[in-house]
């Protein structure tokens, strides 16, 4: 892993500001992702973000916390957050920047084990993207299921690409022989470093499908501008 993502956030957060990340997919063109966003305040975040916020309760798990804008808005808020993030220069800045309780750990190794549950679990920036594939999206909603207490909350935001692949006459270019159309090659580069990695952008009623099928409720709490959304899901 080359913690291209990590690399730029403790760049950031070290004073050592330079340029940008460039995202791709295997569907889009180059992108620029300032950085300062990453450590957006409250006031800054999206309607979909702040309204997560303000939903979480109890004991809370932040997945893929990346700089901790949201584990610290929370953790100020009087929260016990843990928050965790597969990259390590990201976890090092959260430490730098307060975060309390901050440790680099894939979601999917979360020890089950430990009896450790949350109330609220967070994946915010399109939490679907843990998820990697339809086919995945169920065996990932069973382990996170396993982390939640009885009346615990999974709060995730997504958005439903479809838009993307729609051509000038308002039909979709969809090749029903290919994978589900949200299932992307993602590409960042950082001061010429370039990581790829699989990420998902899944649409509501695939969500909440892939609920039902290990028992979860999903419920649309709120639509966003651009075809995104925030779900809560619960037992």
């Amino acid at each position: 892993m080359k913690d291209v993502f990590g690399k730029a956030i403790l760049d950031y957060q070290n004073g050592n500001y330079t340029e940008d990340i460039i995202t791709s997919t295997s569907i889009s063109d180059d992108d620029v992702l300032p950085i300062p966003y990453l450590f957006r305040s409250f006031s800054e975040m999206p309607k979909i973000e702040q309204k997560a916020l303000q939903l979480a309760k109890g004991k809370i798990l932040d997945v893929g916390c990346g700089a901790g804008s949201h584990s610290l808005y929370l953790q100020n808020k009087g929260f016990e957050v843990t928050s965790i993030d597969i990259s390590k220069g990201a976890i090092e800045a959260c430490k730098l920047r307060g975060v309390k309780n901050a440790k680099v750990l894939n979601i999917l190794d979360y020890p089950e084990a430990s009896g450790e549950t949350f109330d609220t679990i967070l994946m915010l920036m399109n939490g679907s993207g843990f998820f990697e594939s339809l086919e995945r999206t169920p065996h990932v909603l069973n382990h996170l299921k396993s982390l939640l207490n009885k009346n615990g909350q999974i709060l995730i935001d997504s958005s439903d690409i479809k838009y993307m692949y729609e051509d000038d006459d308002g039909g979709f270019w969809l090749d029903a022989n290919s994978n589900y159309y949200g299932e992307l090659d993602y590409h960042v580069t950082y001061k010429g470093v370039t990581e790829s990695f699989t990420w998902m952008y899944l649409d509501f009623e695939n969500l909440k499908t892939a609920c039902a099928i290990v028992g979860l409720q999903c419920e649309l709490v709120l639509e966003g501008e651009h075809y995104d959304f925030l779900a809560r899901i619960t037992l």
